[in-house]
């Protein structure tokens, strides 16, 4: 069967639904591989507890965006939340970031730190930086760098920084110069992107129903994943049927869509790492103040924990806990699960709580591994599928790091362009 549309989106995760939600043209069929909507925005309801596939938190820059969304939440209690996260550092909890905080660590580390970061910042200009490696060694100096930034960094990406760009976290990198960090001695401001943050009671998913809500669900298809692209004809096949289209919008992972579009490309400039999610439902209360806690001790499997229960101060304790692994990993859950609770005992986080509900999720891929030749290729493969009608965009479909937030804009704006068009 053939079928003829305007727009095909492929990916029924936010970025997909956005652009059919903000398209004016309404001529367009949404494929979803999965059986449900929402990608890795998806929320998990088990035993009383709400869960996330992982920590997804909105962090608004657009108030006309986030307006927008909560006109579609009747009823929905939507919390903004300032922002309290912690690193775990030597028995003590270190507030974030780590760079503007090092008066906090015991005096001989900090003076170690703070020398180390005067001695980088007098020798910036004759030391390169061609690579997230050495920019934190350049920027921050050795103390800074090796007892946070690295192991951490090198925990959640599970490669060698060494590989990665050195603007590979774009603005969401904390940066801070030798002025920030003695200001922030006496007057405390560790603001940064997301600052405050905004969780509806039902959990991320309540974001993609208010997108869900202005998308036509009889143009979209649930289970039908695109296996084929002929780019010259415009011809996109499921296991269903073959679409004809004058625009294709692609929210899939970059390599994947290039790897059935017959295109020349440089495969290996893709790489990726994947992370594991633990959600943990217990019985009673644990810490109260955090919203998470980052963990660079290399000791720990676990790169960061957070706690659901203290955003609406819930009575039992509910966090995700994620774990970074390279992406041809092989995992035993049972194992990493029993090598979680452990550190969480050993960290202090949980007591005498006893678990009462688990869920687990692989995200893969999860964060992409941004380098100097990640960016050219995806700079010139870009051109080259839109030159054949087909937009690779969101976090994995333009191969970047990004908000969800941005992942919205993306999409308006696309979808305005092509009004314009």
């Amino acid at each position: 069967m053939m079928q003829e549309v305007t727009h095909l989106v492929v990916g029924g995760g936010v970025t997909g639904l956005a652009f059919a939600a903000f398209s004016k043209d309404k001529d367009y069929l949404l494929l979803e591989a999965d059986s449900s909507l929402g990608g890795y925005c998806k929320t998990v309801r088990k035993d009383g507890f709400v869960w996330d596939y992982s920590g997804h938190f909105f962090h608004f820059k657009h108030p006309d965006i986030e307006a927008w969304l909560r006109e579609r939440m009747c009823g929905q209690e939507v919390r903004t939340v300032a922002k309290r996260s912690f690193i775990a550092y030597g028995g003590l909890h270190i507030d974030f970031p780590f760079q503007k905080n090092i008066h906090q660590l015991a005096k001989d580390e900090f003076i170690d730190c703070l020398h180390d970061l005067y001695v980088a910042r007098a020798l910036t200009a004759s030391r390169p930086e061609t690579s997230f490696r050495d920019m934190l060694y350049a920027r921050f100096g050795k103390g800074i760098a090796e007892r946070f930034l690295i192991p951490y960094n090198e925990k959640l990406y599970a490669c060698d920084l060494a590989t990665l760009d050195k603007s590979a976290m774009g603005r969401f990198f904390p940066h801070a110069d030798l002025t920030d960090v003695i200001r922030n001695m006496r007057t405390p401001d560790n603001t940064s992107y997301n600052t405050t943050f905004t969780y509806p009671e039902g959990g991320a998913m309540e974001y993609v129903h208010a997108l869900a809500s202005e998308v036509d669900r009889t143009k979209v298809a649930l289970d039908e994943p695109l296996v084929a692209l002929d780019l010259c004809k415009r011809i996109a096949e499921t296991g269903k049927r073959r679409i004809r289209y004058e625009r294709l919008v692609s929210t899939m992972p970059l390599p994947r869509l290039l790897a059935m579009t017959g295109l020349e490309h440089d495969a290996g400039a893709f790489a990726w790492n994947k992370v594991l999610v633990f959600n943990l439902g217990f019985d009673k209360k644990g810490p109260s103040e955090p919203h998470w806690v980052y963990f660079p001790d290399r000791e720990r499997v676990f790169y960061r924990v957070g706690f659901y229960d203290n955003i609406f101060h819930a009575d039992r304790m509910s966090l995700y806990v994620e774990i970074g692994l390279a992406r041809d990993a092989v995992i035993d859950t049972d194992a990493m699960l029993a090598r979680v609770l452990e550190g969480l005992r050993l960290e202090g986080i949980v007591t005498d709580q006893r678990v009462v509900a688990t869920h687990s999720v692989v995200m893969d891929p999860a964060y992409v591994h941004i380098t100097g030749r990640s960016l050219e290729e995806q700079a010139r493969v870009g051109r080259a599928l839109r030159a054949h009608g087909v937009y690779s965009i969101g976090r994995y479909g333009g191969w970047t790091y990004c908000s969800i937030e941005d992942n919205l804009v993306e999409a308006r704006e696309l979808a305005q362009d092509f009004e314009l068009s």
